[in-house]
């Protein structure tokens, strides 16, 4: 017996794992899922009689050929008649009964997966995010959360009931014709699935294939779309389309193998089918030419091998398809089965402050063993008292608020707010407690307003335009046709840089937070927006505990006080003042940019 491979195991775990997480759908609904169990009970009584009718109407008929020299259309075959119309009735309408009441199962089944899984991404790490490719992502829970709905559908009221009347149609044949029938119903239908589960076995990697290179494609699609100011100013559009062409391709190929491996299975199929009908008919005919079966019996057997290869090319189809629902779980599954590094505590606490105190104790920090970005960091930010960090690009500034946020945990050391490690406080009040104007604001494609109001989304229009009044973007809001109903953009790209950020400002001051942060604020602002930028910053962030990420000094000679850092480590501080007269390398930088803004200025004028 060959033995299961590590990856054949998952894969059966995964199956189970399927099936244990639909229960509980299931057993919401117990009710609906009874009575649609007793509408199908019923609609298959109503099609295995079906071959009955045919049987005494054609045999009544027959007789009454035989007797009278012509058919008459007597009351027995009449109501024969009608009665076959009535389960025809029936069976289309129970049917559609079972149908519509498990589809409210299905439908809720639907809606808390997707839930949950949207629930589930989102609360992973941002490391998980840097990483992820949006357009893929998209595809896999779409295609996952159609594969639970197929599998809800088809395991309850197909493949159960279908078995079920495979055995029902084998014991009818047996009971009035013999075994010779019953054995070539019993070798058709075993031979039909050994071939169909051998067959699908084998499709399932091109299905694999087919949803890896769709997603692929749907990956560059989406990146290059959202990229599309860089594919213009690099005139890139032709090598964006050769690169979605190779990626079409391999789905070209991979869709290519998945129908010819389809046809054969689908002739493999049929032939077994054809196979046995054809045996099952020259049976019938012997029967009929010898005086042991009548004309109806003849049709009933014809009838009875149509209507059970119907429902045994479906179950062909259904495994198949089943095999593929579960490729596209797989998928989904997989990104459920995803942890997050950041893990909120069981016992975790609320934060509940007014102007706390920020302190970075011994803090070290890296992405990757082998490159330190933060190491043995110690400073604190007084209740109400706003403090700078700057240095260079890449020394570490950003990373500090990704840690105040808890993006990422620090590998040694502590970050505490009001003395209280936040690591021993619930994610939604650490994170509540804090807000940001980043450097990149990257806006939703909506109006200004809902842009806003998304700092508090319960907030009234009466504290938006507030909040709008004190980032001071009223004035640009009223050169707008449209006002505050205006659409920005896809990520706010309708709005310069200044802009978005008065609406990251307006946002923040919505939040109305405890603690205020400003990462790189104004970095990529001209000198005069920015000095407009700095105007807001001034004003919200009084009385403010406020933490100001800058590489430009100009922006943060009003702090308490300055750390510069170098390299991953703090190397001065003090106030603006007190660096200047040291000398150091903040002394250094501030006489950088001073001459660096004396040639813009040079440039602007001349301009």
């Amino acid at each position: 017996m060959a033995r299961r491979t590590p990856t054949d195991i998952e894969n059966l775990d995964m199956k189970w794992h399927v099936f244990r997480m639909l229960v509980p759908y299931l057993l919401e609904f117990r009710l609906r899922i009874v009575i649609a169990f007793c509408c199908l009970a019923l609609a298959k009584v109503a099609t295995i009689s079906f071959p009955f009718f045919q049987k005494y109407i054609v045999d009544d008929l027959d007789a009454q050929l035989n007797a009278a020299g012509q058919t008459l259309l007597v009351a027995v075959p009449l109501l024969m008649i009608l009665g076959y119309g009535l389960a025809r009735f029936l069976n289309v309408m129970l049917n559609e009964a079972r149908d519509t009441l498990f589809g409210r199962v299905t439908e809720r089944a639907i809606r808390r997966i997707s839930l949950m899984t949207f629930r589930h991404v989102h609360g992973l790490d941002l490391g998980f995010h840097l990483n992820r490719q949006t357009g893929g992502l998209s595809r896999d829970i779409e295609r996952g959360t159609s594969g639970v709905s197929f599998l809800m559908r088809i395991m309850i009221f197909n493949i159960i009931p279908t078995l079920l009347e495979l055995l029902v149609v084998i014991i009818i044949f047996l009971w009035n014709y013999g075994v010779e029938f019953a054995a070539v119903i019993f070798l058709a239908i075993i031979l039909y699935f050994i071939y169909s589960v051998m067959a699908t076995e084998k499709r399932t990697r091109f299905i694999r294939e087919m949803n890896e290179a769709d997603s692929a494609t749907s990956t560059h699609a989406v990146d290059s779309l959202l990229n599309y100011e860089t594919v213009k100013y690099f005139t890139n559009e032709e090598y964006e389309a050769r690169h979605y062409d190779e990626l079409l391709a391999t789905l070209e190929i991979a869709k290519r193998n998945n129908r010819l491996s389809l046809f054969a299975l689908n002739g493999g199929q049929a032939l077994i089918v054809a196979v046995a009908m054809t045996l099952m008919l020259l049976l019938a005919a012997r029967g009929v030419a010898s005086g042991d079966m009548t004309l109806g019996d003849f049709v009933l057997v014809n009838s009875f091998m149509m209507q059970l290869f119907m429902p045994l090319n479906f179950l062909g189809f259904v495994y198949r398809e089943i095999k593929g629902s579960l490729a596209n779980i797989e998928r989904m599954f997989n990104l459920l089965n995803e942890k997050p590094s950041v893990v909120e505590k069981p016992d975790a606490e609320l934060l509940q402050v007014t102007k706390p105190a920020i302190s970075f104790d011994n803090v070290s920090f890296h992405y990757r063993p082998d490159r330190e970005i933060i190491r043995n960091i110690t400073f604190t930010v007084g209740p109400g008292e706003k403090v700078a960090v700057v240095g260079a690009s890449g020394s570490g500034k950003s990373t500090l608020v990704k840690l105040l946020f808890r993006f990422y945990d620090c590998q040694s050391g502590k970050v505490t707010i009001a003395g209280r490690d936040i690591r021993d406080l619930t994610l939604h009040s650490l994170r509540s407690a804090i807000g940001i104007v980043p450097q990149d604001t990257v806006l939703f494609n909506d109006s200004i307003f809902h842009n806003i109001q998304y700092g508090m989304p319960d907030a009234s229009e009466e504290d938006v335009d507030r909040a709008i009044r004190m980032a001071h973007l009223d004035h640009f809001i009223s050169q707008l046709p449209k006002g505050k109903d205006t659409l920005v953009g896809e990520r706010g790209l309708k709005l310069s840089g200044g802009e978005k950020q008065r609406v990251a400002i307006a946002r923040t001051i919505l939040k109305n937070p405890a603690i205020l942060v400003f990462d790189e604020a104004t970095s990529s602002l001209d000198s005069k927006t920015e000095r407009a930028i700095l105007q807001a910053i001034r004003e919200i962030s009084a009385g403010h505990t406020s933490l100001v990420i800058a590489h430009r000094l100009s922006t943060v000679v009003d702090a308490d006080r300055i750390f510069v850092l170098e390299n991953g480590g703090i190397v001065e501080s003090g106030s603006h003042q007190e660096l200047l007269a040291q000398h150091g390398t903040y002394h250094h930088m501030w006489i950088l940019q001073q001459q660096e803004q004396e040639k813009e200025k040079v440039a602007e004028v001349q301009a």
